[in-house]
């Protein structure tokens, strides 16, 4: 599957928006003690929130450089 070169900072969003909410609910549900806290669930969820961060933020630099009007 080949995505068009206007699709592929929307999926960057949607990805990096998907790791954001994971790196948001994972915390939560460890205090709740639903899930339990470990070092490898703690290293995750902040590995998750800050890669998902980084790509929603490059994913919007490239949709601002695909749709600029020159």
């Amino acid at each position: 599957m080949k995505l068009d070169d206007e699709k592929k900072p929307f999926v960057m969003i949607l990805v990096g928006f998907l790791l954001v909410t994971a790196g948001m609910v994972l915390p939560f549900l460890m205090f709740l003690q639903i899930i339990p806290s470990t070092f490898f669930m703690n290293f995750f969820s902040y590995a998750a929130s800050v890669s998902g961060l980084f790509l929603g933020l490059i994913g919007g630099a490239s949709y601002v450089k695909i749709h600029r009007k020159k």
